[in-house]
Parts: structure tokens; sequence; C-alpha cells
């Protein structure tokens, strides 16, 4: 098995698009994120569990979900999601037969996490990932599925074809 542990507000402020979003609104930027990692999970085959901090959300308990087969993770008070991602690296590495990821650009965490024999993956890399998986795959979709002409004169009489056409261009 193949996980992905995504630092999400790490990677919402690498990207500049996810930025100010996130300005605007934060629920929003998170959702965009959660959106690109499910696709990315389709695309990719990890098993991804983002993680948000919430420690600093007085009397949070935090919370779990999952959502387009992504796991949602929102630490409780005084859990960083570095922590959480940590425990969850160590967790998951004690399997010795899951290939552990973790994506963040926070050195510290990084090597704590190689400690635990995970790989890490920066937050840029991570979205340049995500995009290169996008664009291969519209590429592959669009070869695949080339894009037709509306085939409307082959259902037209000849007359009402040239009709049409004569129609079309016309000047005013």
């Amino acid at each position: 098995m193949r996980y992905l542990l995504v630092d999400g507000y790490n990677v919402i402020h690498t990207s500049e698009s996810l930025a100010a979003m996130a300005a605007d609104s934060l629920d929003v930027a998170r959702k965009k994120l959660c959106d690109m990692l499910a696709e990315f999970r389709v695309l990719s085959r990890y098993r991804i569990i983002v993680v948000f901090d919430a420690h600093l959300v007085a009397g949070g308990i935090g919370s779990v979900q999952s959502a387009r087969g992504i796991k949602i993770v929102f630490t409780r008070e005084a859990e960083t999601a570095d922590h959480y991602i940590e425990r969850a690296a160590y967790k998951l590495a004690a399997k010795k037969t899951d290939k552990i990821t973790v994506a963040t650009s926070d050195t510290l965490e990084q090597l704590i996490i190689m400690g635990s024999g995970a790989a890490r993956i920066s937050s840029e890399a991570l979205l340049e990932e995500i995009n290169t998986a996008r664009t291969k795959s519209l590429s592959a979709h669009q070869k695949t599925r080339p894009i037709k002409k509306n085939p409307i004169e082959h259902f037209l009489d000849p007359k009402t074809a040239q009709q049409l056409e004569e129609m079309r261009c016309r000047k005013d």
C-alpha cells in the first residue's frame, strides 16, 4: 500500500492560488486542496491523508472524515499537523509493507519523517506532481477521445445545408 500524508496548510501556503483563496476563505482553500488531492489519488493510486492544524482551536476535539476517497484530519487542541503526521508515519512504517511519503516543506519535519523510514516530498514538488499527473491524464484522454465536429450537415438535405451556409456567410 502507498500512503501520502499531506500537511494541508503547508501546501496551501506554498501555492499562490491556494494562498490567495485562503486569504479570502480558508474553508474554500481547504476544499480546493482536497479536490486536487482526490483527483490526484485516482491518478497516482496513493491512499491520501491530509492533515490540517486545529491546535489553536480552544476546546477543539479534532475530527476525521472521508471525502472522495481521501481522509481529512483536523487535529485536536494542542496537537499540530506535524505531530499527527509523525505519529501516523511511524505507525504505518511499523507494518514494513507500506510505502509512506510525507508532503511538507517544513525542514525539521522532513528530517523527523525520514527517521521513520518514510520518504518526503516538498509541498512545491507535490503541487508539481499533481499538475503533471493531471496534464498527462488530460492528454491521454484527448488522444483516445478526439473532439469531433458536429455532423449536422450529414443530416440535412442539400438545399437546407446550402441555405444555412449562405446565412452563415452573409454579411449584413
